[in-house]
Formats: C-alpha cells, structure tokens, sequence
C-alpha cells in the first residue's frame, strides 16, 4: 500500500503520519485476529471528548462472523463492490446526551470524529486499510442493527489488510490514489469569517 507521504507534501512541516493516512479501497479479504481489531479500538477509546463523555459508541461486524452480511448489505452498490473485501465493517454512532445530566450534547458528532481520527491514525501505524464512508443507508442501519433514538449514526468505517490495486474495478483503479488537500489559506482565518 502506497504511504500517502510518498506522494503528498505538507506546506508546514508535520509528521509523516498525518501525511501517510489515507483511504484506500484495495484490500485483501483476508480476516483480522480480533486482539488487532481491540488495538483501533483502544485508540478510539481514547479520544477527547466535551465533560470526558466519550459518545461514540462502534457496532462491528468482522467478515467472518453472522453479522457480516447484514453490514454489508448496508451499503449503497458502489462501496459494497469494494468493501466486500474488508477484514471488518464497522458503525460508528454517537450518543446525543450527556449521561451526566441528560441534557443534550451539543458535540456529541465532533467528539465522535475525534474517535474515528483516532482508530484511523492506529490502523495507519499498524499497516491497516481504514476507510471511511457516509455511503450507506442511516434508517436501516439504525433498524436493523437496533439502535436506540438517543443515539445518531454517523459513519461506516472499512478495515482490512491492504490488496492490490489490480482487485479494484477498473474505473476505483485510476483513483486508488491519495488524495491532496486545498491550500490551508482556503481553511483558516483570523477573526470573523472570511473563507
């Protein structure tokens, strides 16, 4: 698998890691032991969140197991081509209420991204294709995989070994690439809004 530092350049200086992960849709179909999978998780784990809330909660199905046709059978054609060939299907969800207080928590979406950062970070460290998507159907996973009303889905996450590009149709082939980003000056500002 191509290290995304390989081909992009950061116009600051940071380190590699931040540069090396990207989303890659070639993987292999070989399993993942499930102490490997415990390690993403870990990571998510210990993402910062608004009062130390921890909302995200990860429903998981790994290719191998009776959950995983439901999981696949959640995404839309065009990423179940591919992901068919991950290791693991993951569902990310967030729960919108403090459990301190029951009051809504208005970060409850941010805190959660910050636990997909992390897992997708480690799964970078670890040689892992982790890819994330919002091509799926939310109403019927949140049916089918019971999901009660406090808690909002956010995003499917593919995890596996890296394949060869080749495995790809050929039309996901041309773009098995990491991607660039815009210019940082089109993202930030100081003071009021300006973008």
């Amino acid at each position: 698998m191509m290290k995304g530092s390989e081909k992009r350049r950061a116009d600051t200086p940071i380190a590699e890691l931040f540069l090396d992960r990207w989303s890659p849709r070639a993987m292999s179909g070989e399993p993942i032991a499930q102490e490997d999978l415990m390690v993403l998780f870990e990571a998510a784990r210990w993402a910062p969140s608004s009062f130390n809330n921890q909302p995200w909660r990860i429903i998981y199905a790994r290719r191998d197991s009776e959950h995983w046709p439901l999981f696949l059978s959640l995404l839309v054609e065009s990423n179940r081509i591919w992901a068919n060939k991950a290791a693991a299907l993951l569902v990310f969800i967030s729960k919108k209420i403090f459990d301190h207080n029951g009051k809504p928590a208005r970060t409850h979406s941010f805190d959660t991204g910050a636990a997909w950062e992390n897992l997708a970070l480690q799964g970078t460290l670890r040689g892992y294709v982790v890819h994330g998507m919002q091509g799926f159907d939310y109403d019927r996973a949140k049916s089918a995989l019971e999901i009660p009303d406090e808690y909002q889905v956010e995003a499917m996450v593919a995890v596996g070994k890296p394949g060869a590009p080749e495995s790809l149709p050929e039309k996901l082939q041309e773009i098995e690439t990491p991607n660039d980003r815009r210019p940082l000056a089109q993202t930030i500002c100081e003071g009021p809004f300006r973008l």
